[in-house]
């Protein structure tokens, strides 16, 4: 069973997803990173590629992808680095990145490589479900891997169970059409859309992203969903923290205030 799936079976509430950009705050910090969210029990990871221009991602984000690709963060750097990631890491491991440095790698190829070092899943924001399904799911497939698509608001309960029925690991809930970053707390229009998200029954489960950075925002989305997924908190922590345990620790406090 995939990893992803088994983190889902094991537990159907309160997981906590994390995301960072890989190359931030140093080129080299992606084993240590994965080391402290993995001793942090922290459930599953997503590691972000950095890219020019990151339209679903916000300041802090962006920030961190521009400093990364300063730094010499590729997408072949970072499979070299991921290399023997798995003697070390067994949490779910999730590649975020935009389509073009996927396509400039060569889409086969990238999931080739995803496969060879033990990627379980891709996100890749700015693919539209319809070109995936007509020219790269059966590439995914070939090489096992899950593809998480968003959803947000705005988006019709149609499309919604469309997605529903071809994915396999969990839809990753926007909680706004906006870009990343964090919230203080989620208006009553985002909680209806996660209350709505829950009545539809869906056959995967669902993660709450963009916005969750305290108690608050995490309760509002644990009430309905199967989790969170916190990225530009964690981000922020990381490049002000003097390491990346001490930066999980702090998320954890957070969380839990």
């Amino acid at each position: 069973m995939n990893r992803i799936n088994n983190i889902f079976q094991q537990k159907k509430s309160g997981i906590l997803s994390v995301y960072f950009c890989a190359g931030h705050p140093t080129l080299d910090g992606t084993l240590s990173t994965l080391k402290a969210l993995q001793a942090g029990g922290i459930d599953m990871v997503e590691i972000g590629i950095p890219f020019s221009d990151p339209l679903a991602d916000g300041p802090t984000i962006q920030s961190a992808a521009s400093k990364a690709l300063k730094n010499g963060m590729s997408v072949r750097k970072l499979f070299e680095q991921l290399k023997h990631v798995r003697n070390d890491i067994h949490l779910p491991l999730i590649l975020m990145g935009y389509l073009n440095p996927i396509l400039h790698y060569g889409f086969e190829a990238f999931c080739q490589q995803c496969q060879q070092v033990g990627i379980d899943g891709l996100i890749i924001p700015d693919l539209p479900f319809d070109k995936y399904m007509a020219e790269y799911a059966d590439i995914t497939q070939k090489y096992a891997l899950e593809v998480i698509f968003l959803v947000t608001p705005e988006t019709p309960e149609s499309r919604i169970r469309e997605i529903d029925a071809h994915a396999h690991g969990f839809i990753y809930a926007v909680s706004s059409a906006s870009v990343t970053g964090a919230q203080q707390s989620f208006s009553d229009a985002k909680q209806a859309y996660f209350k709505r998200l829950q009545s539809m029954h869906l056959h995967n489960p669902q993660l709450v992203g963009f916005g969750i950075s305290n108690l608050a925002t995490r309760q509002a989305a644990d009430a309905y969903t199967a989790g969170v997924i916190v990225g530009s908190k964690f981000v922020s922590l990381l490049e002000q923290a003097q390491s990346a345990e001490q930066a999980v620790d702090e998320l954890k406090k957070a969380l839990e205030h």
